[in-house]
């Protein structure tokens, strides 16, 4: 199968998954006992209540369900994510406002998370059963373990009050500006933590198989220098599983993003996330899980292209 032919039965293959996304998010909000109708009269204490039911037939919550679903779903995709009723007029510009900031946070931490995992993973299954081996599989063990809201608040107690080498809560900088990267460190490393110890271990784990493989002795038998074989023949070899791995932690990535953007006042998709569940808006609330769900396919087609490029006879299994 052609790599075009792979991409396009990828993308066919994601629009169920996508539309169950939607389903169950919808479903899910709707299940729950909040009722908007109540939530915008509690907000606006000049409604009667006689022009309760009125309301409620003007914002099409006497309908059945799934009409409602369908009405939902085609508004989202026109770019309308219906209103805000305690932030403002409209849903849609509130996430798309805050979808940027997330996605600076997301991208630092994958940056930094594969800067440090590859490197180190490489090295250590290079010295395989030696001291910087053992402690790498320590470094990673911990990373895992420790909870990002702890990492958070200790990286903030250390290095912005302790020491005041970063700026943190709530930045005021814009986003594309230098001033901007400098708040970007801490949370982008906190974030970044838990998903480079993982793909450090895996790196390590997939490096140090290859290194045992026939292909590689006779590599080391030519005479080929140590770097060469373990670059140039080992490496690429090793980063399907790494790649495969990586695409899986987006959605870690993504739902520590909530909580590191709350610890450090992030303004990102995730403090907003968690003010909506205070208040209880629900179109913002279904409109940046959905958001999430599309970013986590994505991710994962991402992976499964990249897969199919270092791997081609994955497209054949398809």
């Amino acid at each position: 199968m052609s790599l075009r032919r792979f991409i396009l039965h990828r993308l066919l293959v994601s629009i169920p998954v996508l539309f169950g996304v939607s389903v169950i998010t919808f479903g899910l909000v709707h299940l729950t006992p909040t009722d908007v109708v109540d939530l915008i009269i509690g907000l606006n204490p000049d409604v009667q209540p006689g022009q309760e039911e009125q309301l409620r037939r003007d914002l099409g919550f006497d309908r059945p369900v799934y009409v409602q679903y369908v009405d939902w779903l085609t508004d989202v995709l026109q770019g309308d994510f219906g209103e805000a009723y305690t932030f403002g007029p409209d849903a849609g510009p509130l996430i798309w406002g805050r979808l940027p900031e997330t996605i600076a946070l997301g991208l630092f931490g994958w940056v930094f998370a594969l800067l440090i995992a590859i490197p180190t993973g490489i090295y250590a299954a290079a010295k395989k059963g030696k001291v910087a081996d053992d402690a790498s599989r320590f470094v990673a063990l911990a990373g895992i373990s420790i909870p990002n809201f702890w990492l958070g608040l200790m990286l903030i107690a250390i290095f912005a009050v302790r020491f005041d080498l970063w700026p943190v809560l709530n930045p005021q900088e814009p986003l594309l500006s230098r001033s901007m990267l400098w708040w970007l460190v801490l949370p982008g490393v906190t974030i970044g933590t838990a998903a480079s110890a993982n793909i450090m271990r895996i790196m390590r784990t997939s490096m140090a198989e290859e290194l045992n493989r026939e292909y590689v002795t006779a590599a080391r038998a030519k005479g080929l220098p140590e770097r060469t074989v373990l670059l140039k023949h080992v490496l690429r070899n090793s980063l399907i599983s790494v790649v495969t791995v990586a695409a899986f932690l987006t959605a870690n990535i993504i739902a520590g993003a909530v909580v590191v953007e709350v610890v450090f006042g992030w303004p990102g998709l995730g403090h907003l996330f968690v003010e909506a569940i205070y208040v209880r808006e629900v179109n913002l609330i279904m409109g940046i899980t959905l958001l999430t769900g599309l970013a986590i396919i994505l991710a994962n087609l991402l992976a499964d292209i990249v897969y199919a490029i270092l791997d081609p006879r994955i497209r054949d299994e398809y």
